[in-house]
């Protein structure tokens, strides 16, 4: 009887990477052989910390762990899915209006690839982080580790 790698991709910009998403993949590794953490790239968007800085950072947090790595892609995530050969989406959701909004990416990911979305809840106290908002006080001058593990290395 052979064995299936259940394989997830978290996608995201993750920009930065912060304490809420890496809860989700600690929760979402207990289910899966593997995770990919996949950083999206848009180049029509400009961001604040940079690709490679935010991939290592990202590969720092999970270093403890072979089972979770980290990678950039581009183009469609579903593509990006069927390329490592992942059967599913990890998403995280903060609150119902979250879900909202990824039940319907879902629905038309699933029609356009077959790949199933998995949501996993965010850690209450991690459910107020936000990418926009750290990003705002990290260049308000303010502190931004109590939001994101081991910021310096973004810098």
């Amino acid at each position: 009887m052979s064995h299936t790698i259940k394989r997830g991709v978290f996608p995201g910009s993750f920009d930065p990477f912060t304490k809420g998403h890496e809860s989700v993949v600690r929760k979402a590794i207990e289910l899966f052989d593997e995770i990919i953490i996949g950083v999206g790239i848009n180049t029509s968007k400009q961001y604040l910390f940079d690709t490679d800085k935010r991939i290592a950072h990202i590969a720092s947090l999970f270093e403890d762990n072979p089972r979770i790595s980290v990678q950039s892609y581009t183009g469609l995530t579903v593509k990006f899915c069927q390329e490592v050969e992942a059967q599913y989406l990890i998403r995280g959701l903060r609150d119902s209006k979250d879900f909202g909004y990824e039940r319907s990416i879902a629905q038309m990911n699933l029609e356009i690839s077959d790949i199933e979305s998995l949501f996993f809840m965010t850690v209450p106290e991690y459910a107020a982080i936000n990418s926009t908002i750290v990003r705002e006080i990290y260049k308000s001058g303010g502190e931004i580790h109590k939001f994101v593990t081991n910021p310096d290395l973004l810098v």
